[in-house]
Parts: structure tokens; sequence; C-alpha cells
């Protein structure tokens, strides 16, 4: 446990000893700098050559099983395809799940720190991101951490004015897991200048939540979270996650200092993100609102890592308020470890290339 409490010890002092946000054009090409390329390199090691760890190992030893032997032609037939063709590579190249754990977090952490490098304070992201998107849903819903990974890259586009690359993104983000395709059409409508096709896409996100919650079509997802009605423990206590920040952002967003489109497209992102609240009571298990939900994390990231701006000074370094995201994110990860009813399968951690020695 010890470990992760190390991790976000160093990412919290690299937030605090920041000096000052700055703000990243979107002319310019995103300079990685040396710190942040050797924390990029160090947590894909950590989150691809885990070991035993997280809820769903078991599972990814089944789809490696599952493949071996399987004629490469045939491999899209077991599931989401790019993530299938990891396996088949990963079984009949490799022989093992190491190969798609470590293409996996090498894809998760590309889209984290491009989202992150996007933002005024990049390690404070990062701070912000590990308690759950990074130990949590990196290491324990891989597909699903690297569609959300894919998705932070089309939101850099999408930034960037470049809806196109946002929707190729989103696409390669399906070939992982589909359910991605929710943020698509809230994403599309809401930088259109037009209230009423904003409202559409907001009409139309929701409609397809709900048809994604309650649809055969996905069924991996739904005969585990809907036809076994199986309850996701937690799952009010981490859409509220989303809340806060939707919240914050509606109430402050004229303080955000961001053009108009980024303003109207965080604007929808947030009031969807407070409709998840509904569809906790409308859907037959929360355990698939709280898979859906997961893509809203961006918000988390987004929002609180420009908290400090938002309700302090420009251009200052803001101490006060990057200290208090530093324990409120702290609180989460102590309350998660200790107190959360699956934690236990990411304790102790386990180092692939270390447990191959007595």
């Amino acid at each position: 446990m010890s470990v992760y409490f190390v991790w976000f010890f160093f990412l919290g002092v690299m937030a605090c000893t920041q000096e000052r946000a700055y703000l990243q054009s979107m002319s310019k090409r995103i300079v990685w700098r040396p710190a942040q390329l050797l924390a990029f390199f160090l947590l894909t090691i950590f989150i691809g050559f885990r070991h035993e760890v997280g809820g769903d190992w078991s599972t990814y030893l089944e789809h490696i099983e599952l493949l071996r032997g399987v004629d490469l032609l045939s491999f899209w037939e077991y599931g989401d395809p790019a993530y299938a063709l990891l396996n088949w590579i990963g079984s009949n190249l490799f022989g093992d799940v190491y190969f798609v754990n470590v293409v996996c977090a090498l894809l998760f952490c590309w889209g984290l720190f491009a989202f992150a490098r996007f933002q005024p304070r990049p390690w404070l992201v990062l701070m912000i991101a590990f308690p759950y998107l990074i130990l949590v849903v990196a290491m324990g819903y891989t597909r699903q951490g690297v569609a959300i990974s894919l998705l932070m890259l089309g939101l850099v586009s999408l930034m960037k004015r470049s809806l196109f690359q946002f929707v190729i993104w989103i696409a390669f983000a399906a070939l992982f897991h589909k359910t991605v395709l929710v943020f698509l059409p809230m994403a599309v409508f809401s930088v259109s200048q037009r209230p009423a096709m904003a409202a559409t896409g907001i009409l139309i996100t929701a409609s397809l939540s709900f048809y994604m919650l309650i649809q055969e079509a996905l069924e991996g997802f739904v005969s585990l979270y809907i036809d076994d009605a199986y309850e996701s423990a937690g799952a009010g206590l981490r859409i509220g996650l989303n809340v806060i920040p939707a919240v914050i952002f509606l109430l402050f967003s004229n303080r955000f200092g961001l053009e108009r489109y980024v303003h109207r497209f965080w604007t929808w992102v947030s009031v969807t993100a407070l409709m998840f609240v509904i569809l906790l009571y409308v859907s037959p298990s929360t355990a698939a609102v709280d898979r859906l939900a997961l893509y809203w994390i961006p918000l988390q990231l987004f929002v609180l890592s420009r908290l400090p701006e938002v309700l302090g000074a420009n251009g200052q370094r803001n101490s006060p308020w990057v200290i208090l995201l530093a324990v409120y994110s702290g609180f989460a990860l102590w309350s998660w470890l200790f107190f959360a009813h699956h934690s236990s399968f990411w304790i102790p951690y386990r180092f692939y290339p270390l447990v191959m020695f007595p």
C-alpha cells in the first residue's frame, strides 16, 4: 500500500512546488519537460507491469486463454476489436497478459499526460487523477481506462477546434470500449453556436446513455451489470465526485477565462454530469451508471486543476488552494484504500519483474 502513497506524495510535491499556472497556446506544440517524461515512463511501467493487482485480474487471464490458438482473422469475434487484437498478440506471441497491460498503460498515460499538458497546472492534473482515474480505472478497468485516455486526446483536439480529429479519437476509443460513444453526440452538438443544436446533443446523449444501460447489444457490459442487477458499491459517491466540479463550473464558469465555444462545451459536460444523479434512480443497475459516468472524469481534472486560478489570483502560486486540493485528493486516496469494498484486490502492489525472483 505504501507505494501508492509514495506516488501520490511525489505528484503532490510537484503540484505544490509549481511556481504558477501557465496557459498553453492552442497554436503551439505542447512541449514535454524532462520530469514529466520521467513520470510518464515510470507510471507506464508501474501500471503495465502490475501483477495480480485489480479486481478484474482473473478476467484478463481468461481473455488470454480464450484467444490462445485462435485464428488471427477471427480475433474480432472475442470482444471489442482493438482489445481483442492485443489479447490475441499477447496470447499467441508473448504467452501472457503483460504485453496487453503494458500497451494499454502506454496508451492510457499518453492520453492522460497530453490532457494534463494542455492545462495550466499539469502536475496538479496528475495528482488529482491518481486516487481514482489512475489507481482504480487504469489498473482495474483496463479497456475503459484506454477508452477514457483516447477520449482525453479527443478533448484536446476539440479544444483546438478540430472536430474531425475528435471524432477520429472517439472512433479509436470505441474499438476498446463501445460505451465511449455516449460522449460523442453531446460533444459534437455542444460546439454548435445554436442553442437548439446543443440541446439536441444533450437529448441524444441522455437517450444514448439510457439505451446503453438497457440494451443487450453490449453483451458483456449488460450481462454483468444489468441482467445480474449487480449493484456497484459506492456508485453514488463516485458520481458525486463528478457532481462537485460540475456545480463549481456552473457557478463560476465566467472566472475560467475560456473561449466561448470551450465554455459552452464544458457547460454541457457539467449539465450532463448532473443528469447521472437521475440515472442512478431510473436505471436497473447502479453499476452500469457508475461505469458510464467514468467518461465524465476529465471534468474533474479540467475544473479542479483550474480552481486555484478561479478562486485565487491569476499569475500567482495560489499555494493555499493547491494544498487544499492535495488534502482533498489525499483524503480520497486514503478513503478508497482503507474503506472501499474491493480495495483489497489492489493490496499489496506487486511488480511483475520482481515476483520472478523468490
